[in-house]
């Protein structure tokens, strides 16, 4: 019977591991999804099969697995794409209370004869588990806009607090293994989880795609020490692909910021003053040389242009404006246009977020340029369109030394020769700062909802015979 179940885990794992590299391309990401799942369902039979359980617990399996199941299903059909990263946020924590209930039933169900290396696991899942539980309850709340940053998680203090938390969890660590289902068990439990809160409350919303990164991380080493506590070669493998993929996601989104790791925990709140809740929005920065232009006049434009890059921004998901979208940029292409879609690493409210917006509305994956190969690019653009977009596009990050952007890796679409801006007002991004952009000659504000603009360009361009006539000759 162990034969049978290694061989099912030994498949499972397989089959994960071509489910995630299936999920690097958008033609295979549904498959590949649909492998992994299908993994997951074979780990579990392997783990049943081996473990025998009687029918009582078979029913409470069942009931689980419904309930999960449901909740799953409906969350997939009913969450909009605009809440996409407060999903994630849950998602993780729930992969992190998993985690935190493994090590639990073990510890307080079979603590006769557990070895050192299960007891090491306990801990870790425990610690990491309820870390990530409670610090993706707070960063999905601070997403949704349900709580603030409060004043005194900027003060020093904070860190004081914090490192206490810290030196309780490893003081209740040690002394688990001389009583694994005693109080060091349920001090670990507590302490883990308002260390969690402590760390994720005083970060920005601005930090969010770091903060849903690592906390993808942290879920996949919650997930890893969990397999060596129930004995799963699968939860193993995974949970260190995930954990693996999360810091270097973490890294990447860090970078894209132009911030370290250790500013983003301990640094304070970029972005905080908006509530916490990413996606900009702030006061109205005061400007003095903004020209604005109707959707007519921005399509007379567009109708003329050879190359069109969009540079997609948290107001497209807002807007639900993807679809629309789309179907400007097939005008466009029938017109003999090339359209491309500029994406910065940290667009949207978190990593990939414009990635599956844009393939939501069956944008080709090809389209979709990567900020340091279109960069290149932007000087021999005729037309760029901003959509939503703010601090990304902000040249004062590659000019400005006193900017808090400054050093911030940016789409230089100052460098077009004509660039639109596509909001619903002048305020202020991440930073709370005033966009260099706004002010260039080159560049004209279209105010107004992305969707309701878009299908406006739409319409006129109809108008104007585009779409309706053969493409001009280059």
């Amino acid at each position: 019977m162990d034969f049978v179940s290694f061989a099912i885990d030994l498949v499972a794992v397989l089959l994960l591991a071509l489910g995630l590299k299936g999920l690097a391309k958008v033609r295979t990401a549904r498959s590949a999804n649909g492998l992994a799942a299908l993994a997951m369902g074979l780990a579990v039979a392997g783990l049943l099969l081996q473990l025998q359980p009687g029918p009582t617990a078979w029913l409470w399996i069942a009931l689980g697995a419904a309930a999960g199941g449901s909740a799953g299903l409906i969350t997939a059909q009913r969450v909009p794409m605009t809440a996409m990263p407060e999903t994630v946020a849950l998602f993780n924590g729930c992969g992190g209370m998993a985690s935190l209930l493994v090590a639990l039933g073990v510890a307080l169900f079979q603590s006769d004869g557990i070895d050192l290396v299960a007891l090491i696991s306990i801990v870790v899942s425990v610690f990491v588990g309820a870390i990530t539980f409670s610090g993706s309850i707070v960063a999905m709340a601070k997403l949704q806009g349900w709580l603030d940053t409060p004043d005194w998680t900027q003060s020093p203090m904070r860190h004081g607090l914090n490192i206490s938390l810290a030196i309780a969890c490893l003081a209740a660590g040690l002394a688990l293994p001389s009583d694994p289902a005693g109080w060091p068990l349920w001090g670990l439990v507590l302490a883990s989880t308002l260390l969690g809160i402590g760390v994720t409350l005083p970060i920005g919303g601005a930090d969010m795609p770091v903060v849903i990164s690592l906390l993808n991380s942290y879920s996949g080493v919650a997930a890893a020490a969990a397999g060596f506590v129930v004995g799963s070669q699968l939860l193993i493998v995974a949970g260190a692909m995930v954990g693996a993929a999360g810091l270097i996601l973490t890294q990447v989104m860090c970078t894209a910021m132009n911030r370290s790791l250790v500013s983003v925990l301990f640094g304070g709140a970029l972005g905080a003053k908006a509530g916490g809740a990413v996606g900009g929005g702030g006061d109205e920065a005061g400007y003095s040389r903004i020209v604005s232009c109707s959707p007519e006049e921005c399509a007379m434009a567009l109708e003329s242009a050879e190359r069109v890059v969009f540079v997609p921004g948290y107001g497209l998901a807002v807007a639900q404006a993807q679809h629309a979208l789309r179907e400007l940029s097939k005008l466009l292409e029938a017109n003999g246009a090339e359209v491309t879609y500029a994406i910065h690493p940290v667009a949207g409210r978190m990593p990939g977020h414009m990635n599956v917006l844009l393939a939501e509305a069956d944008v080709p994956y090809e389209q979709l340029v990567e900020m340091d190969t279109i960069n290149p690019e932007f000087p021999r653009t005729d037309v760029v369109i901003v959509l939503g977009a703010n601090d990304v596009v902000n040249p004062d990050a590659k000019t400005d030394p006193t900017s808090p952007l400054y050093g911030m890796p940016v789409l230089e679409v100052d460098q077009a020769r004509q660039v639109f801006v596509v909001k619903r007002s002048l305020g202020a991004g991440y930073a709370g700062i005033a966009n260099a952009l706004f002010e260039l000659p080159q560049t004209a504000m279209v105010f107004g909802d992305a969707k309701a603009v878009l299908q406006q360009l739409c319409s006129e361009l109809r108008s104007q015979g585009v779409g309706t006539r053969a493409p001009v000759a280059a």
